[in-house]
């Protein structure tokens, strides 16, 4: 086994990432308070190609050199959208058919290793404050809320590390949808 060089990765261009198809998951960001978490999520949301990521509220959008920081160009391939009030955003992809999905500890959560993403279907997944996380007037709109398993002392994850993993659990069912 080696190491592939910078070189040998076929990574598409900002251009070309754009005329792809991409995987229907839109990730709405709620009063995220950390520009590096942002960042994090658009960069996550690149590796994935997912089809948008909001932010909503408080949410800061690029351009900021804290968002570049951890976005490393992201912020130029994803499609974002700045938007101040997230029920709208909701209702907009409620319309389309989405399935609404928090990720937040909620009674009759869903675990997150059984979701089980459908090919057809598109999916919004709401990621709320660091500290508060979602509110309940969006966890009322959602059709399910995902919970991620934790067992330690702390009660809860890193905004970003937690949308990353719920990223991948959506994303593989609908990866063979993707054109390479």
């Amino acid at each position: 086994m080696r190491k592939l060089k910078i070189t040998e990765i076929q990574r598409l261009s900002v251009e070309t990432f754009r005329q792809f198809n991409k995987l229907p998951i839109v990730v709405l960001l709620d009063d995220i308070r950390s520009m590096n978490n942002v960042g994090s999520i658009l960069r996550t949301a690149d590796a994935f190609r997912l089809e948008a990521v909001l932010l909503c509220g408080i949410t800061a959008c690029p351009p900021h050199p804290d968002i570049h920081k951890t976005a490393l160009g992201a912020e130029d391939s994803v499609c974002w959208e700045k938007i101040t009030d997230p029920h709208e955003a909701v209702f907009r992809y409620i319309e389309k058919g989405y399935r609404i999905c928090a990720l937040e500890q909620a009674e009759g959560s869903l675990l997150l290793q059984d979701l089980n993403a459908q090919r057809g279907k598109g999916y919004v997944l709401i990621l709320g404050n660091e500290v508060f996380g979602v509110k309940q007037s969006l966890i009322d709109l959602c059709d399910c809320c995902l919970e991620i398993p934790q067992f330690g002392t702390k009660h809860s994850l890193n905004v970003s590390v937690a949308a990353g993993m719920a990223i991948w659990q959506m994303a593989v069912p609908l990866l063979p949808s993707l054109a390479y």
